[in-house]
């Protein structure tokens, strides 16, 4: 019975194995990669944030089509007064064309001057 049960574990570890393998492989084909910027929009401070002396970094991801165009942009962190003036500059962002689809981490800097 104990030599069953030593099977029954050592096939569930060996399946785990090569399913966190196997997600790792995925992981790494999606991750952060460093394309140019070809044409690259500043975000507008917003007013009230400007008035408020509010300063900060917004960390984005954005996904960007094989031709350039930015597909979407997700907030990571950031002042929520900041943000949306971050995601609308970097959705009017083009990128060089590359064979597929890929994420890319920003950081938008606001800092009132």
């Amino acid at each position: 019975m104990k030599t069953l049960m030593r099977q029954g574990l050592a096939t569930l570890l060996l399946f785990t194995a090569i399913g966190v393998l196997a997600l790792r492989s995925t992981a790494q084909d999606s991750s952060d990669t460093v394309r140019k910027v070809l044409i690259k929009t500043a975000p507008v401070y917003p007013t009230l944030a400007k008035s408020m002396n509010i300063r900060g970094t917004v960390k984005l991801e954005a996904l960007i089509a094989p031709n350039g165009a930015v597909k979407s942009v997700d907030v990571k962190g950031g002042h929520p007064l900041l943000t949306q003036s971050a995601v609308t500059a970097v959705g009017h962002w083009k990128f060089e064309p590359a064979p597929k689809e890929t994420k890319e981490s920003i950081e938008i800097k606001f800092d009132p001057q």
